[in-house]
C-alpha cells in the first residue's frame, strides 16, 4: 500500500521559515518508482477548503505556485530519497494551516497539477502555525 508521510511542521513566528518533507513509500511508489509521480502540496485552514500551494513535475524540472505563496515558498524533490520538500519562507499568520502532500501518476514528463481531484494519494498532513 502506498504511503505519504509529511513532517516538519510546527509553531513559528511571522517572518520565520520552516521546511516540510513528504516521504513516499510502498505500493505504486515501489512498483513504478517515485519518479513517475508528479507531486504537490496543498493546505487547509480551519473552516476552509483544501487549496493548492505548489506542484512539481516528475523530474523536478517544472514547478508551479499559488499566487499567495509565489516568491516565498519553494517546492523541490529528491527522487533518490523518494521525498518532496516545501521550503516556507517569510511566513505570515495567514499561512497557518494543515499542509498535505499529494501524488499522482504523471502522464506528461514535465506536467504539474493544481487541482485537488487530480491527485490520487495523500498524506495525513502536518500542522503549520504562524503566530507571535
Amino acid at each position: 500500500q502506498a504511503h505519504l508521510v509529511e513532517s516538519g511542521g510546527g509553531l513559528v513566528q511571522p517572518g520565520g521559515s520552516l521546511k516540510l518533507s513528504c516521504a513516499a513509500s510502498g505500493g505504486a511508489f515501489s512498483i513504478y518508482g517515485f519518479s513517475t509521480f508528479a507531486m504537490g502540496w496543498f493546505r487547509q485552514a480551519p473552516g476552509q477548503e483544501r487549496e493548492f500551494v505548489a506542484a512539481v513535475s516528475r523530474d523536478g524540472g517544472n514547478t508551479d505556485y499559488a499566487s499567495s505563496v509565489k516568491g516565498r515558498f519553494i517546492i523541490s524533490r529528491d527522487n533518490a530519497k523518494n521525498t518532496v520538500y516545501l521550503q516556507l519562507n517569510t511566513l505570515r499568520p495567514e499561512d497557518t494551516a494543515v499542509y498535505y502532500c499529494g501524488a499522482r501518476s504523471a502522464g506528461g514528463y514535465g506536467a504539474t497539477y493544481q487541482l485537488r481531484g487530480q491527485y490520487t494519494d495523500w498524506g495525513q498532513g502536518t500542522q503549520v502555525t504562524v503566530s507571535q
